[in-house]
């Protein structure tokens, strides 16, 4: 391993690196990368030299991944899969996805042209977040093959769909099936900010993600009567607002009362939204989230039936659309065990976690044995310019990745893996 003067400099490069991708954007004033947009573009001209630059050779996959593979000590040797997503959320921060790419290239960078038993490929996804079509993880689930029809076909806000977009990045949605992995691939490890302020509570500054929680997403419409709000008295009301409200308390009291459960409205709007007028529709979004799958949908559920009983005893109706139910995804034993090591052998002290957001890795989890590394977000901050890391974290960070490929290397459960591949 290199000195670790060496590794605090290249953990400033890295940061540098993340700041300078932060400038690359389509919103002028703030970061912002949606799928296959003009500023993605520059992004992975930057992100591609860098690989190169590592000795990679660098790729971009019809669903538009960016991918670079360093080859193995031999040829036609399975490959460790590294990563994250380049695109982010409106008004975002420098670290959130973008880091592990970043991160995985620096790795590459300290090898020096070592070779492995196997090869590492960093793939730096397309799409996670979400925001321009509206369905997130269009780069990892491409790798997963799951990139079908319905998918491609979906609408942005100027109607321009997945395929078309594929295709005016220049690629060929025709070879997405080529997007797919091989089954060559051992493993996906993926550095990630924590986006949350455990690690930091426990003055930790890396962790192991055991899970990631299930969510279930979904929209829920209270439908009443406008009226005059002046001239109609409270016991004639059909106010859908007042009933949003009552079952807003309500989602937060479940959550509560739950360990690990969190339960989110974000999103309001009423209908006509006049202030002299009672609210006659009130449209809310509902996320619930948890590590266990069967807590997660006995939540969703009571909800629900809290939102009919509210709205029935308000003389008023309610209409639910479920968009989404990602079941809770379990990290690779022995990955976590390896992680866990590295860990220790850096930082000493350890901690497993879950992860309440959603990340690439659940999505590859269902193909191939998937690993999460958090670092330490200072306040817990994420999706927000403020969003930030401490360049001694991502010293930490390499160190302890560093150490993570040698002991695959040199792991006899490993190298089973590999022959079986």
């Amino acid at each position: 391993m290199e000195q670790s003067g060496a590794i605090a400099d290249r953990a400033e490069k890295v940061v540098a690196r993340c700041k300078r991708l932060a400038s690359i954007t389509e919103t002028p004033g703030s970061t912002c990368r949606t799928f296959l947009s003009i500023a993605m573009r520059e992004c992975y001209r930057v992100v591609g030299d860098w690989m190169e630059a590592a000795g990679a050779q660098v790729t971009i996959d019809a669903a538009g991944n960016l991918r670079g593979f360093y080859s193995a000590a031999q040829t036609n040797a399975p490959r460790l899969l590294l990563g994250s997503h380049l695109d982010t959320v409106p008004n975002a921060g420098a670290y959130d996805g973008v880091l592990g790419v970043v991160l995985a290239i620096s790795l590459l960078e300290t090898l020096e042209d070592h070779k492995f038993p196997f090869a590492i490929e960093v793939i730096g996804f397309s799409e996670e977040e979400g925001i321009r079509f509206g369905t997130p993880f269009i780069g990892s689930r491409a790798l997963a093959g799951k990139l079908d029809n319905e998918l491609l076909n979906r609408l942005d806000a100027k109607g321009v769909s997945v395929r078309t977009a594929i295709e005016n990045f220049g690629l060929k949605p025709s070879e997405i099936s080529q997007a797919v992995m091989n089954n060559d691939s051992l493993a996906y490890v993926e550095f990630h900010i924590e986006q949350g302020p455990i690690l930091e509570s426990l003055g930790i500054p890396i962790g192991i993600v055991e899970g990631i929680a299930g969510q279930t997403r979904g929209d829920f419409t209270f439908l009443g009567r406008a009226n005059h709000a002046g001239t109609t008295p409270m016991n004639l009301r059909h106010d859908a607002m007042s009933a949003a409200a009552e079952w807003i308390l309500e989602v937060e009291q479940v959550a509560r009362r739950e360990k690990g459960l969190v339960a989110t409205v974000g999103r309001i709007a009423a209908t006509p939204n006049v202030a002299n007028i009672i609210a006659g529709q009130v449209h809310l979004s509902l996320d619930v989230r948890h590590k266990s799958n069967d807590v997660r949908m006995r939540a969703a559920d009571f909800l629900a039936v809290r939102a009919e009983e509210i709205a029935h005893h308000r003389g008023l109706t309610v209409e639910r659309n479920i968009l989404l139910n990602q079941p809770a995804v379990s990290m690779d034993p022995f990955l976590m065990d390896q992680i866990e090591q590295a860990v220790g052998k850096t930082a000493g002290k350890t901690h497993r976690l879950v992860s309440g957001a959603g990340h690439d890795a659940m999505i590859l989890a269902d193909k191939i044995p998937a690993a999460m590394i958090f670092l330490r977000t200072p306040g817990g901050i994420s999706h927000h310019p403020s969003e930030s890391v401490s360049v001694e974290d991502v010293t930490k960070a390499i160190e302890c990745g560093t150490h993570l490929l040698t002991q695959l290397a040199g792991s006899a459960e490993f190298q089973k893996r590999m022959v079986r591949a």
